[in-house]
């Protein structure tokens, strides 16, 4: 079984961060470790409380896993701040990964703050340059290319000035697009590909990031390339939004093992 490794923070009600990303793998045939970056005392209204753990606990944790395991692929989600990145990436080069996936996941679903402003510009310069792919969503599209993103073309744009910073895949998530709902956009310097998706009108997607960036990362540990990973990964976000749930009082999690209740 293909070995994956997502380093992130911790959504105390288990539905976004290392919760979902270790779910997420699990449902899509690999298996699931992982370096905590910062806990968050968090539900589905709100993150309460954000405790970012110390750089020397992460490298700590990093090099426990690859002191042991025969990591296939790397999914980074929340590093919160310069520091927190910098560890990270000094920690990954020597590693030599090929496969990694950086979701550059900076608001949480409640709107509150995940990473540093000063964080952005190291994650652009030192992160990406190692990355595989990276999975923006609109918002996030837009921070990181300065680029107001409203349409498919505006996404295209913004995807040429991403892929400037030295990453070899983008794709921006198009779950926010005014238009084109649920259409996502992959590009590698030099073609298209276009994910046309169902739009699920539903409340409960907390934690769809997370997922979705997991699951590419498993399909392309177990062998495939990035466009049918992330095509793959689209069909089963899709029926984990169409199945999820609708408990606690704001928005709900997917339901990352939906295929488990059906008869």
């Amino acid at each position: 079984m293909k070995q994956v490794l997502t380093i992130a923070g911790s959504d105390s009600g288990g539905g976004a961060g290392i919760q979902a990303d270790l779910k997420a793998m699990s449902a899509n045939g690999v298996y699931a470790m992982s370096v905590i970056t910062a806990i968050t005392a968090q539900n589905t209204e709100e993150v309460a409380d954000v405790f970012e753990l110390p750089t020397s606990i992460i490298a700590a944790q990093l090099d426990a896993i690859f002191d042991d395991f025969d990591v296939a692929a790397v999914k980074t989600g929340m590093l919160s701040s310069t520091d927190i990145v910098k560890t990270v990436v000094k920690l990954l080069k020597p590693q030599q990964v090929k496969n990694l996936v950086v979701d550059p996941v900076m608001i949480a679903k409640g709107g509150q703050a995940l990473l540093k402003p000063d964080a952005i510009d190291t994650i652009k310069k030192e992160l990406f340059p190692l990355a595989l792919l990276v999975t923006p969503n609109v918002h996030e599209a837009q921070q990181l290319s300065g680029i107001e993103i409203t349409s498919l073309a505006d996404a295209r744009r913004a995807a040429k000035i991403i892929h400037q910073f030295g990453c070899a895949n983008v794709l921006i998530k198009g779950g926010h697009l005014a238009s084109d709902r649920a259409t996502d956009l992959l590009y590698d310097g030099r073609f298209f590909n276009i994910y046309k998706g169902e739009f699920i009108d539903t409340p409960h997607t907390h934690g769809t990031g997370c997922t979705f960036a997991s699951a590419i990362a498993a399909h392309i540990a177990r062998g495939k390339t990035v466009p049918d990973a992330v095509q793959t990964a689209k069909t089963y976000l899709t029926e984990a939004i169409r199945h999820s749930l609708a408990i606690g009082h704001g928005k709900g999690p997917t339901n990352h093992f939906y295929f488990l209740n059906q008869g």
